[in-house]
């Protein structure tokens, strides 16, 4: 299943969300042109095995910040932002600009913590930005559970467009990251910290939400 779009309006521009998305493509282009990227993972992804080994506060912290704006790949990244695309606007007209952008990072950092503890002995290095857009693939299911989204399904050789209920699309999204972190451990996609942003996307959105004022005053 592909989302193309969903039909809950903004009331505001998703200043940070367009700033995410663009600073991550900038970051692989720029990368890709140079050369770079294969070099950059190796020595700027987040190492499980390092992380247990070698820890050092300060080290782990640009890691895990740096890791959240690499990706691997073109279908990585591109994938990544149209998921950030079409459901991380909202979340950011529900927080505020400055709320949105501390929600995504923690939920990046505690994907990233959750694929470490996952697979504590794994010495393949983990980037991309999957573990923080699952933190707000989880804010949006609790906020919008009623939207309906906007999917492209392929159904053996047709493809066909369905209009399906947030809380559908995205619990199956959430089974399936479930589903294969049990089956295929962390062979080559970072399942738990997909789960894991998910989950704490859920817990974490009401705390950052901005809150309407209950009274008037004269």
């Amino acid at each position: 299943m592909i989302p193309l779009k969903d039909d809950i309006p903004s009331s505001r521009f998703p200043l940070v969300n367009i700033s995410l998305i663009i600073v991550n493509l900038v970051i692989f282009v720029y990368l890709v042109l140079n050369n770079n990227l294969d070099v950059y993972i190796m020595t700027h992804g987040v190492v499980p095995k390092d992380f247990f080994s070698d820890f050092s506060p300060f080290t782990q912290f640009y890691l895990f910040t740096i890791a959240i704006f690499l990706h691997g790949g073109w279908l990585h990244v591109l994938g990544n932002m149209l998921y950030l695309w079409i459901f991380g606007d909202n979340v950011e007209d529900r927080m505020g600009h400055f709320r949105y952008l501390i929600f995504y990072m923690i939920c990046g950092y505690t994907a990233t913590l959750a694929h470490v503890l996952a697979d504590p002995l794994s010495t393949m290095p983990m980037v991309g930005a999957s573990g923080a857009i699952a933190g707000v693939l989880g804010a949006y299911l609790v906020l919008f559970p009623r939207a309906r989204v906007l999917t492209l399904l392929p159904i053996f050789f047709f493809i066909t467009f369905i209009r399906i209920p947030a809380v559908l699309f995205l619990a199956f999204w959430f089974i399936l990251q479930i589903f294969n972190g049990m089956v295929s451990g962390s062979a080559g996609v970072a399942w738990w910290a997909h789960i894991g942003g998910f989950i704490v996307g859920m817990l974490l959105v009401k705390f950052m939400e901005k809150k309407k004022n209950k009274y008037f005053f004269s």
